[in-house]
């Protein structure tokens, strides 16, 4: 397709339409922060290409319109996973579109996904994790709440956001568990007693001192008294990986992985793991047996005299 030179109008709707998406998917799907992120971030990729190309509305491409735009993916060298999520997001964009009765048809349906290679996730040893436990001193506020969370986190294997987004009232220190809020629905995880200990600490001694005002409900608040954010918690996750000399690159989700694994080495069933990391369908979990399999290989190839 040759370079047009476009009409304001028509360029300045598909602004407006990837803005009513955008809506659509806050609103009526809600999905997370960091999907609507992906979406919006593809569609304004593909929102510069075609202005470009065709300087007309996303009404007027056609199927081999968007596949000319995939293939221009995968000459830059972009990942498998990459191109397929950008499919996703071209074929869930032109579906609304064709429900708002804007388009006649959906031209991404056909669009053929790149077979992505399924990476297993990374987990920490146990050793590995009992190192990083250890790194937070509490000798400060900051180091007893770090405590706390790092704790919380291992022992529930909840996601960041639902870690960050917890009140105080979402802990029940007497019964020693966690209320879990996720969108809709609610779920109930034990504590182990080291990380009762930390929460107790925490929320007794620690907490209140940290508030910027005693209305906050958040449970960990940064070091200006307010609900920790996603960032704030990366960086504190990097911080006691370096502390602690871990060479594995760890993410907040890496302990989750751990968690859940290192559950099913130790004899938990599927459903059990299923239900307190709040997968909604099974075969999220069943990727942990692979996890595990992969790992007790692993151990043979290096232990075994004969292998």
């Amino acid at each position: 397709m040759g370079k047009h030179p476009g009409n304001e109008r028509e360029t300045m709707a598909n602004t407006i339409y990837i803005g009513q998406y955008e809506t659509y998917l806050q609103e009526v799907k809600r999905v997370s922060q960091n999907t609507l992120s992906s979406y919006m971030r593809d569609l304004r990729q593909f929102e510069q290409y075609w202005a470009q190309c065709a300087g007309t509305t996303f009404c007027k491409a056609l199927h081999h319109d968007l596949e000319t735009y995939i293939n221009r993916l995968r000459q830059a060298g972009k990942s498998a996973a990459t191109v397929s999520r950008n499919i996703v997001t071209l074929r869930s964009f032109y579906q609304f579109l064709l429900e708002c009765g804007i388009v006649p048809l959906n031209p991404a349906s056909n669009l053929v996904s790149d077979k992505a290679v399924k990476k297993l996730p990374q987990i920490l040893t146990s050793r590995e994790i009992e190192r990083l436990l250890e790194q937070p001193e509490c000798v400060d506020p900051k180091g007893y709440r770090d405590k706390a969370m790092l704790e919380t986190l291992y022992a529930t294997g909840i996601r960041v956001s639902e870690l960050i987004g917890l009140d105080v009232e979402d802990v029940n220190l007497l019964a020693g568990v966690l209320h879990c809020k996720h969108w809709n629905k609610e779920r109930t995880i034990p504590l182990y007693p080291a990380a009762i200990a930390a929460q107790e600490e925490y929320i007794t001694r620690i907490r209140p001192h940290m508030l910027s005002t005693p209305e906050e409900q958040a449970l960990f608040v940064n070091l200006a008294g307010e609900r920790m954010s996603r960032q704030g918690f990366w960086k504190i996750i990097k911080y006691y990986q370096e502390k602690a000399k871990i060479e594995k690159e760890i993410t907040p989700h890496t302990l989750r992985h751990s968690f859940a694994a290192h559950l099913l080495e130790n004899g938990a069933d599927l459903r059990s793991i299923q239900e307190m990391l709040g997968h909604a369908d099974i075969s999220s979990t069943q990727v942990y047996v692979q996890l595990v399999k992969k790992q007790l290989k692993d151990v043979y190839h290096m232990a075994h005299p004969r292998a």
